[in-house]
């Protein structure tokens, strides 16, 4: 039984760990690149996919504790670190970036204006827009809209 909570915490550690580089490059490269203000902290919490970061552990858990391979272990962690961290290279960041965040060529209404751009980040409090006919980012309140 404690072996197999062992697993559990070093998975836990682990993709923690990579998870905090993935969410840094997308900060660095994509939302700095466009000047979104976020909050690290607020980017790292809200977008965690539960999904993925509890199979990650299990993974990387059970495969580091109960697996008698050495070789293997080193290369699923370094893969994995590697692959988390490829974020930080700018031009595969602002891409990953992208593909999770921006939404292209979208129409937003509200009482008095109809915004034509792309959707940069879907934040808490409103969502982050460029419109292309002002040629700015602007942020719109979830409130003001009547299709969001």
């Amino acid at each position: 039984m404690s072996k197999f909570f062992q697993a559990l915490l070093s998975g836990v550690f682990f993709t923690y760990f990579i998870d905090f580089f993935f969410f840094l490059g997308l900060k660095q490269n994509y939302f700095d690149s466009l000047n979104i203000p976020i909050y690290y902290n607020i980017l790292f919490a809200d977008n965690q996919n539960a999904v993925i970061f509890f199979l990650l552990t299990l993974i990387i858990g059970f495969t580091t504790i109960y697996l008698n391979s050495k070789v293997f272990k080193i290369t699923l962690i370094s893969t994995l670190f590697i692959v988390g961290t490829s974020t930080n290279i700018a031009s595969l960041g602002y891409s990953v970036g992208e593909k999770l965040f921006m939404t292209q060529d979208t129409i937003l209404k509200n009482k008095n204006h109809t915004f034509v751009g792309n959707i940069y980040y879907k934040s808490r409090n409103g969502i982050i827009f460029y419109d292309k006919e002002l040629e700015k980012t602007i942020v719109l309140s979830y409130d003001e809209l009547l299709n969001n």
